[in-house]
């Protein structure tokens, strides 16, 4: 039965052949592609006042520099919120409780902002590393420890990502079995759990909008030290 809990999150195959890139890409076929009429269905104008609801809110912190980066943040945060809200749904897989795909995601974003802050202002990029007034016998230590912090947060993005979404997923299994095994025995302690399970997943439903927004959040926070 524990190992059963975890099988939610293997990727799933057919015929020997790893099923995970469909899961990635079939959020994108429910977006309605643009066409030339002058008057639009009401899911097309609903998506592009979503989408340009999300690019407002992602160019917050930014300045103009960084406004390029609008398109590659708009279409994270986008990718993110569908895959962690289809995969909430049930039979189905999440990619996004992959540490490895979160990873591939964290890590090339993180060093784009990296090497965007060390070509153009090299000297405040690895000035982050001391902060002024520093006295000189923690100097070595400090720079040790912020060299670590910086080097970390890729890490700390994918596992936040990840930690999030699986135990959530978790939660929702544990209590969903627990309301299908005490349904015959006692039923007044099944509904509660039943009202409980209602509840985690209107809560994880909010999770997985809120950590699909922070993860962008932090990437283009993390672009704006650097430019």
């Amino acid at each position: 039965m524990n190992l059963s809990f975890f099988d939610q999150f293997s990727s799933p195959s057919l015929l020997g052949i790893p099923l995970i890139l469909i899961a990635t890409t079939f959020p994108a076929l429910l977006l309605s592609s643009q066409n030339n009429r002058w008057i639009t269905s009401r899911m097309s104008t609903l998506q592009l006042w979503l989408i340009n609801l999300i690019t407002k809110q992602l160019m917050i912190p930014l300045d103009k520099k960084g406004h390029k980066w609008a398109m590659i943040l708009t279409s994270l945060m986008i990718f993110l919120l569908l895959t962690n809200l289809l995969g909430l749904l049930p039979y189905t897989f999440t990619p996004t409780t992959q540490l490895s795909m979160n990873l591939a995601l964290a890590l090339p974003l993180w060093l784009a902002t990296l090497l965007t802050g060390l070509r153009n202002q090299p000297s405040i990029s690895l000035g982050h590393l001391l902060p002024e007034g520093t006295p000189t016998p923690l100097i070595p230590a400090l720079i040790l420890i912020e060299t670590t912090s910086l080097l970390i947060r890729p890490l700390a993005l994918g596992v936040r990502l990840t930690a999030n979404l699986t135990a959530g997923h978790l939660l929702i299994q544990l209590i969903s079995t627990a309301t299908v095994v005490l349904i015959s025995t006692m039923p007044a302690i099944s509904l509660l759990t039943f009202l409980i399970l209602f509840l985690l997943t209107m809560l994880e439903v909010a999770v997985a909008m809120i950590q699909a927004y922070v993860f962008v959040l932090l990437l283009s926070l993390y672009l704006q030290e650097n430019i």
